[in-house]
């Protein structure tokens, strides 16, 4: 039987079971939690991907980090400085997470509300 993506971003979470895990859950979590219409993906042979009205983000799993990565992020307004990875890309940008490192629920939300808000200028 095949899995939805949603089942097997939920084996990933499982299967991760460290803070990796933890971590990935609860981004995942605040993803959903800013737009109920975001859609979940399962592609590349492993990688969480989220929707809405385009691409949002990514959210690959590494040995020792996390890295969210946003399609559009260099056209994102990132005030909270959220953005700390692929910084000389011309356009995607990413959140490198490692182990305790502490996420700020309304900056990573205010970032996906401005990733939907790019989707939606260019559809």
């Amino acid at each position: 039987m095949t899995q939805t993506p949603s089942q097997q971003i939920d084996a990933r979470i499982a299967e991760l079971a460290d803070w990796r895990g933890e971590m990935l859950s609860r981004l995942r979590a605040l993803i959903l939690e800013t737009d109920p219409a975001i859609t979940e993906d399962w592609k590349w042979r492993g990688v969480p991907v989220w929707y809405r009205d385009g691409m949002v983000c990514t959210g690959e799993s590494y040995r020792d980090k996390l890295k969210l990565t946003f399609a559009k992020g260099a056209s994102l307004k990132d005030p909270a400085g959220m953005f700390n990875a692929s910084m000389d890309g011309k356009v995607r940008r990413a959140i490198d997470l490692y182990e305790g490192d502490v996420v700020d629920a309304a900056a990573f939300q205010a970032l996906i509300q401005e990733a939907i808000a790019a989707n939606r200028k260019r559809a």
